[in-house]
């Protein structure tokens, strides 16, 4: 009882730190050992979402922007990367150790990859989606409600609502079933 008591006073601390820096947190939310390290006034986070130990959402620029929906469950050690736009809709459920990113960078021949321009297409990960451990979600990917994409999977492309997706790169395998 008294660990359970140290735990929600320490979300309560990281919490109010949080809104001191500018993440907006629309209700209750549950924050463990999360990294905001830069650009704190693009995240918004609706009420009863959990972000495990270790997530990170790393924003790249002041118009960058992060919304997590209502509901929303992030395991451990994932990694949001925006530096256009990332929204993932309420309810949704991203395994440990996955990485969604918004961006890239442009590479020319003889050019060092850090000197490339950042390219980038805003990622929508619908309600009621499920990212198994491990996932990737890459630039420009759209995933529709409901959809379910298995561990380890690299989604390179817009997924569907209402589908089991699973590979590298990730394909629909089958509708989920009612």
């Amino acid at each position: 009882m008294i660990t359970r008591l140290a735990d929600g006073i320490a979300s309560r601390l990281r919490i109010a730190w949080q809104r001191a820096r500018g993440v907006r947190i629309l209700g209750h939310v549950a924050l463990r050992a999360v990294e905001i390290p830069r650009h704190p006034r693009g995240v918004t986070l609706a009420a009863g979402v959990a972000l495990d130990r270790g997530v990170t959402l790393l924003l790249t620029g002041e118009a960058a922007r992060l919304v997590i929906g209502a509901g929303v469950y992030i395991n451990r050690h994932t990694m949001l990367d925006a530096s256009a736009a990332i929204e993932v809709g309420e309810y949704a459920m991203i395994g440990p150790f996955c990485y969604i990113t918004d961006h890239d960078h442009a590479v020319q021949t003889g050019a060092k990859p850090a000197d490339g321009t950042l390219i980038s297409a805003p990622v929508r990960i619908g309600a009621r989606c499920w990212l198994g451990a491990h996932v990737t979600v890459l630039k420009g990917v759209s995933i529709g409600e409901g959809t379910v994409v298995g561990a380890g999977s690299v989604v390179t492309k817009s997924l569907p609502g209402g589908v089991i997706a699973v590979g590298n790169p990730a394909r629909v395998l089958k509708p989920v079933s009612a």
